[in-house]
């Protein structure tokens, strides 16, 4: 009964966070800190902020602006170059998704190429929490259904208890 009691209020616990799975996998990507340094031009600003929320393809959790692999600096050049060309920051991201698909950028969409990036976590949590509670029923049930001890059990019990005591009391 009362593990039954346990998992109800843990489940109850934790419906109400589930639509709150997305504001928490939304973090802001990691800053180097060097937006605003002086002597940075508007361009370079804009550049550094757009790169922080594109991912390195190679380093998989840095952004751009903060990864040292060559592929990174490949990229930073040619989000550079098309800034220069006038492209518009969503027309980059464009570009850039449209070449190395939605991984590219730092807070994927949720569309239903995403949802398992998105909601699996949620999926494998409720469903782990489903059959431990499924595993919690089956033992609750098999405790109360197991039979009680019958007085030929108790007393051949206590005969084979005696007997033990006997042979201990003997071998000392």
């Amino acid at each position: 009964m009362i593990a039954r009691l346990a998992s109800a209020l843990l489940l109850i616990a934790l419906l109400p966070l589930a639509p709150l799975g997305e504001a928490a996998t939304k973090t802001e990507p990691p800053s180097s800190g060097a937006d605003n340094a002086p002597g940075m031009t508007a361009l370079d600003v804009r550049l550094k902020r757009l790169e922080s929320e594109l991912r390195c393809l190679v380093c998989q959790n840095q952004t751009l602006a903060d990864s040292n692999a060559d592929l990174a600096d490949d990229l930073r050049h040619e989000v550079r170059g098309l800034a220069l060309a006038g492209k518009s920051d969503n027309e980059i991201k464009t570009y850039l998704v449209a070449r190395y698909g939605d991984f590219v950028l730092y807070d994927p969409p949720v569309k239903p190429i995403t949802w398992m990036l998105w909601f699996g976590p949620f999926a494998l949590l409720s469903g782990g929490a489903f059959v431990w509670w499924m595993v919690l029923r089956r033992r609750e049930r098999n405790t109360a259904a197991a039979p009680a001890a019958s007085e030929a059990d108790i007393a051949a019990e206590k005969r084979a208890r005696k007997l033990l005591d006997d042979r201990d009391d003997a071998a000392a």
